[in-house]
């Protein structure tokens, strides 16, 4: 019996039962919390950022809290913050340019779950924003076309303050791309370009409205000039034939879905004109064989 009361009062294990319940304390509040995020924050966004928040700040009062209750006196804190703290920054450099990274991700518009973006070549759909590493589902690479490989990449979030971030879908989730389309000399050019424009404003034209509203904003908001969001089409005539470019806007999302419908289409109206518009394709024309001699000699 003696043996269990020195050993309940040992101000240790009090120490360590006082842990255990403050831990538990945190943790039920903080899933309470998370769950009430869920159930009235309708935005995903703002519920997925407050819901990391809450779980950061719980790991940081059980930090405090297990050095609160293991150190008796808060002063012996600032000195051992201080030794330790010097320490940690070297150490850990990469570790806390990383966490510094995920509070300037989530409060600077850098980027967020569900956006298209490019860090350091890597293209793909943000999947998990972490405190400290971005998740991506990889684009391209061997596959063509902005269309998933498959690959899941984790990028430290130190990286924003390296290298330049390109978001393909947070002011403006539109993009603009181009087909080439080279017709033969002698072909009705003016019917050529009128089948481009046809087949521009009928494929995409839709986007025309869409993105003309949300580019108006994005003028409001940022030093930028105003932008052609119709279809146009340019022409250029050089040594081996007439060259359209049929330039347009397109979701970000839609590139290769459309340039397949923009391509069948042009292709029906070439054909349906009966060859007074006529693809054209590289051709090699030899104009003469220089001629061929060969000597054969005897060894003896």
């Amino acid at each position: 019996m003696t043996v269990v009361n020195k050993w309940l009062l040992d101000p240790v294990v009090g120490k360590l039962v006082a842990t255990v319940i403050g831990v538990v304390v945190l943790y039920t509040l903080v899933r309470f919390v998370n769950r009430t995020a869920s159930r009235y924050v309708e935005n995903s966004e703002t519920r997925y950022k407050t819901k990391k928040l809450v779980t950061l700040l719980g790991y940081i009062a059980g930090l405090f809290l297990v050095i609160g209750i293991f150190i008796d006196r808060w002063g012996q804190m600032t000195v051992a913050f201080g030794v330790a703290g010097a320490g940690i920054a070297f150490a850990l450099q990469e570790v806390i340019a990383s966490f510094a990274g995920w509070i300037a991700i989530l409060f600077g518009g850098f980027y967020q779950s569900g956006d298209r973006v490019q860090l350091g070549g890597i293209k793909g759909d943000v999947i998990d924003i972490g405190v400290l590493r971005t998740t991506l589902m990889e684009c391209g690479q061997w596959v063509m076309a902005d269309q998933y490989n498959g690959r899941i990449v984790r990028i430290a979030n130190s990286f924003v303050f390296k290298e330049p971030v390109f978001n393909y879908s947070s002011d403006f989730p539109f993009l603009w791309d181009e087909i080439l389309l080279g017709v033969k000399y002698g072909s009705d050019y003016r019917l050529a370009r009128a089948i481009l424009e046809r087949v521009g404003r009928e494929v995409v034209g839709e986007y025309a409205s869409e993105a003309t509203q949300t580019w108006e904003k994005l003028v409001r908001k940022y030093r930028i000039e105003k932008a052609v969001i119709q279809p146009t089409v340019t022409l250029i005539a050089n040594t081996n034939w007439m060259e359209y470019t049929l330039r347009y806007i397109v979701d970000y999302r839609q590139r290769r879905t459309t340039k397949d419908i923009l391509f069948s289409r042009i292709i029906e109206e070439v054909d349906a004109t009966q060859g007074r518009v006529s693809i054209a394709s590289s051709s090699i024309e030899l104009s003469r064989v220089p001629p061929i001699q060969v000597e054969v000699s005897e060894h003896i």
